[in-house]
């Protein structure tokens, strides 16, 4: 298959917008393998050096599942699933904020499960543009699953350190 130069630029253009987030995020995680250590975490738990590897994946397959709907339909044609797919990108890039720079985990909590409902929404969005794209987010929406319960573990865990222990 060729790609025509349109098409590897929205590709390139997508993949940018997913890494950009990345790096956004990033920055608010710059240090936070020594916080993550600090905290009492469940033995369910991932090791620290596990995130980037499969954060990386993840944005590959969010940018590739985002340009087909995007070459499938264009912006305008697919303006509903597109801007989901915006929002769930600030939405993750903000809970890097909220619980590693913000060290917020009542809030960070709460903004996992809104993240988890924009990708939700995203996938199901996808689904009706191009099936193998709302495919390619299933692993994304699955792993922002397990972030929230373990972003709840570890909340519940380290009340010194992530704020007040228990649920409103």
């Amino acid at each position: 298959m060729t790609l025509s130069r349109r098409d590897t630029i929205g590709l390139a253009a997508w993949l940018l917008l997913c890494f950009a987030t990345a790096a956004i995020g990033g920055l608010a995680a710059a240090n936070a393998s020594g916080f993550y250590l600090s905290l009492s975490r469940p033995s369910w738990a991932p090791p620290a050096w596990l995130f980037g590897p499969v954060w990386t994946v993840l944005y590959i397959a969010m940018g590739v599942a985002a340009w087909m709907v995007w070459k499938a339909k264009g912006w305008a044609g697919a303006r509903g699933p597109l801007t989901l797919f915006v929002a769930q990108l600030g939405a993750n890039a903000l809970w890097t904020w909220l619980f590693f720079a913000w060290r917020l985990g009542a809030a960070a909590f709460a903004e996992v499960l809104v993240l988890w409902l924009l990708v939700a929404g995203t996938a199901l969005g996808f689904w009706r543009v191009r099936r193998l794209a709302a495919l390619l987010l299933v692993p994304y929406l699955a792993w922002v699953g397990f972030a929230a319960a373990l972003t709840l573990s570890v909340w519940q865990r380290n009340p010194q350190l992530l704020g007040a222990a228990s649920l409103p």
